[in-house]
């Protein structure tokens, strides 16, 4: 018996990717902008195939990937941003609703759409996952997305 393994690779998905990417926590933002277009630069991908979609922070990020995925130009959608938390109940709504509705894109749009949307309970562990000690988790998305690219492609050859 012979088991068929099919798993994405990182030197195969060339494409056009999408970074759509929340303002608000610009300080911390810039960061995983930076690791994520480094990583698909490093993997391939022509810069000029990566653009960058600004908006006002991580609530707004569902909406603006959905119409991203609506014009069908890109193999991948990473969206970037930080909620980071404070004294009252809006972390709880901000990030949960950014981390549904972009999943619900691509599930809907049969897209990836990678989530490096940092939720953090401090200033600190939004530095610490941008950059420095946990490392960037805008690469994290990016190679992700690379990886889910490669898949989907071998799935539907």
């Amino acid at each position: 018996m012979s088991v068929t393994n099919i798993e994405g690779r990182f030197n195969d998905a060339n494409g056009h990717y999408t970074l759509v990417v929340g303002r608000f926590n610009a300080f911390v933002v810039e960061s995983l902008v930076t690791g994520a277009i480094d990583c698909l630069v490093r993997h391939g991908v022509d810069a000029d195939n990566i653009r960058v979609v600004r908006v006002p922070g991580a609530f707004e990020i569902p909406l603006a990937v959905q119409k991203v995925a609506a014009q069908g130009k890109d193999d991948a959608i990473i969206a970037l941003g930080a909620v980071i938390r404070g004294g009252t109940p809006h972390f709880e709504y901000v990030s949960g609703e950014a981390s549904s509705g972009i999943s619900k894109v691509s599930l809907e749009s049969g897209i990836p759409v990678t989530n490096g949307v940092l939720t953090v309970n401090s200033i600190e562990q939004a530095i610490e996952r941008s950059g420095t000690k946990a490392g960037n988790k805008g690469e994290e998305a990016a190679i992700s997305a690379l990886e889910m690219v490669s898949l989907l492609r071998q799935l539907e050859a």
